[in-house]
């Protein structure tokens, strides 16, 4: 391709919690680069997904849901979500359209009418949406913030998500892509690992234990017959806690490996060696190694 006709710029995609935004990136690469869950608050750390929309390269940041924070681990992740829209050439502003326009919402928006970036409004989750609902929300915000174009999409289901791919291309500056063609993520093969064993925490344990849990990968290397060992601490903050990420008779423990391994191998090509303990550090969100190891800054 010649490069005098590429495009390349940075989205920032930004919402509240559950909104769909890591969904609305994964559709938009065209695969798995984000960890999704319906609970809210699945991601916490900047991530870039890398889509390619005719000649031009999208660098998707997926950030964290931006939400009232309450403790430190909670701050850098509100941080790292306002910081991801830094330098944007376009911010994506993804909202749950089955939900209401609640305070977190309109915060958001009255938030992004101070900044000069072109905004999209992305009512996401049309297919299980009421119809004069969206409207009314579409109607609503932008009245509040006059957002330069109005989308209505299914993440989910991949309605819209072509026209909104091609919009944002088209206000992509021209120039020479950042990443090869092929790669989709900018998150390292430690980092992607840890995402996919925390995202099955996130689907196998209930109430209000994955947030006091954490992932640590401390080792991942490739075997010379070219599959991947990886070795993960799993982090809990009680020894009770411990126990319920163990399972009755390691059970859960090994649900958990099995399902991440066998994702990993999806998305790597390459056989996956994934050895889980779980370990008790009632400090591990006053760990600042821990928070550069998952991309986050350390926020007082």
């Amino acid at each position: 391709m010649n490069s005098s006709t590429q495009r390349c710029g940075l989205v920032a995609v930004v919402g509240a919690p559950n909104a769909g935004k890591s969904t609305l990136v994964n559709a938009m690469v065209g695969q798995k680069v984000a960890i999704t869950s319906a609970k809210a608050q699945t991601t916490r750390t900047r991530l870039m997904g890398i889509a390619i929309g005719g000649d031009t390269q999208l660098l998707l940041v997926d950030t964290p849901g931006i939400f009232d924070p309450r403790r430190r681990l909670d701050r850098a992740m509100v941080a790292a979500a306002w910081e991801g829209a830094e330098g944007a050439d376009a911010i994506a502003f993804v909202v749950d359209a089955k939900g209401g326009l609640g305070p977190k919402i309109t915060d958001i928006a009255e938030r992004l009418a101070h900044r000069r970036e072109p905004k999209l409004l992305i009512l996401n989750k049309v297919d299980i949406a009421d119809k004069p609902r969206l409207l009314t929300h579409a109607a609503r915000l932008n009245e509040q913030l006059g957002f330069d174009e109005t989308f209505f999409v299914s993440a989910q289901t991949g309605d819209g998500v072509p026209e909104l791919k091609a919009a944002l291309a088209a206000r992509m500056p021209e120039g020479p892509w950042h990443f090869p063609e092929d790669q989709v993520s900018d998150a390292t093969d430690r980092m992607l690992a840890a995402e996919m064993t925390r995202e099955q925490i996130y689907h196998q344990l209930h109430a209000e234990l994955p947030y006091a849990i954490a992932v640590d990968t401390e080792l991942y290397k490739e075997r010379d017959d070219g599959s991947v060992e990886i070795h993960q601490q799993i982090l809990v903050g009680r020894e009770s806690q411990r126990a319920i990420v163990l399972g009755k008779g390691g059970t859960r423990i090994k649900e958990i490996g099995a399902k991440a391994r066998a994702e990993l191998q999806t998305l790597m090509g390459v056989r996956v060696h994934l050895y889980l303990h779980v370990k008790v550090k009632p400090d591990w969100e006053e760990d600042r190694t821990l928070y550069r190891d998952i991309g986050l800054d350390w926020v007082e």
